[in-house]
């Protein structure tokens, strides 16, 4: 038994942290085969930035909620003896007036070192975690990382890379200065981080009573966020629509895909890698719809928590596949704490003896 035990503690052991609008989650996990094996998790809801849109800054309540998350976290690395660790933080600190003030604050009372990281990161986090779903005959790829405070959009053309590698390219992304690099053949078109999230787009439309007519007006302008990314000039038209898939990962597209397979509690295995038609993504919004503000509140499938910011990000996901129409979208209970697990494993080397696929 003491040896099987000395074994396993020999694995480094790895923690990513992501601190966003809405939530501070946390993964440790340790390398397995050539995937990873989570060891231990850690998710709140702490409203950070739920003045942000109104105020531009962080609430004093939101920060001190904050913080006790964060206490958590500290004490579940120190206990474990992580090493490796990756921690940031996105678009409500990247936006907010005291948003370097906080980090000051975190690392003096917690002793974590957490990162404000740029739009471009922050997408290349989420193309890396959604990887393991590419589906190799896919030739285009966008994957779709709607957040609390900002939605990140990378269009990414696999037709030079041989199906087999395209996994693999996905997952070797390197950051760049002011872009996103890949490598082995495949070429970023384009990518856009829209400064609207579930949370910013809900609050921009908070004074507005009626649920149907606030709807409409959230997509609307959603829709006019997106001119300036090229896909949409270029490519929406084009015959490469035909081979493109489509990776939605975010709270929005979870629930989406739990209140579509009728679950009544949530179970990632279902939900984790789960095909939906643009249809299906449509049938679920008119149910959202059809129960009003108090239903969706007291409706098992969503929550309250998330029942305010369902339509905000309902609206984001359904003009992308309005405007990008596809065979189907597959559903990625995933993010950035994935897509840092996967880059300091591959940077380190974890899997060179067993390949990315």
């Amino acid at each position: 038994m003491a040896g099987r035990n000395a074994v396993k503690k020999s694995k480094p052991l790895y923690a990513a942290l992501d601190l966003g609008t809405n939530s501070c989650r946390m993964l440790i996990a340790e390398p397995d085969g050539t995937r990873f094996h989570v060891v231990d998790a850690f998710s709140k809801s702490v409203r950070l930035g739920l003045d942000l849109e109104r105020t531009g800054a962080l609430s004093r309540a939101g920060i001190n909620r904050t913080m006790q998350a964060l206490h958590v976290c500290s004490h579940k690395l120190r206990k474990l003896g992580v090493e490796n660790t990756r921690l940031v933080a996105t678009e409500a600190c990247r936006r907010a007036t005291n948003g370097e003030q906080f980090m000051r604050r975190i690392r003096s009372e917690t002793g974590l070192e957490l990162e404000i990281i740029d739009p471009s990161e922050e997408a290349r986090l989420a193309v890396v975690s959604c990887a393991p779903l590419l589906e190799p005959q896919a030739e285009q790829v966008m994957v779709v990382d709607i957040g609390g405070g900002s939605t990140e959009l990378v269009w990414i053309d696999l037709s030079a890379v041989a199906p087999e590698n395209r996994r693999r390219a996905m997952i070797g992304l390197r950051p760049g200065s002011n872009d996103i690099a890949l490598p082995d053949g495949a070429r970023v078109v384009d990518w856009i981080s829209v400064p609207l999230g579930v949370a910013t787009l809900m609050q921009r439309f908070s004074d507005v009573q009626e649920d149907g007519a606030k709807f409409a007006l959230m997509s609307c302008y959603f829709e006019e966020s997106l001119e300036d990314f090229t896909p949409y000039q270029d490519l929406v038209h084009a015959d490469v629509i035909d081979k493109l898939q489509i990776i939605g990962t975010s709270g929005t597209v979870t629930t989406l895909g739990s209140m579509h397979l009728g679950l009544r509690r949530y179970d990632r295995t279902k939900v984790d890698g789960l095909r939906m038609r643009a249809q299906d993504v449509d049938d679920v919004v008119e149910r959202f719809l059809d129960l009003g503000p108090e239903g969706r509140r007291a409706e098992p499938g969503i929550g309250r928590d998330r029942a305010e910011l369902i339509m905000s990000g309902s609206a984001i996901l359904q003009t992308l596949l309005r405007i990008w129409p596809t065979e189907y979208l597959r559903v990625a209970d995933r993010g950035l704490r994935e897509g840092m697990l996967f880059s300091m494993m591959d940077a380190d080397g974890v899997w060179d003896n067993h390949g990315k696929g």
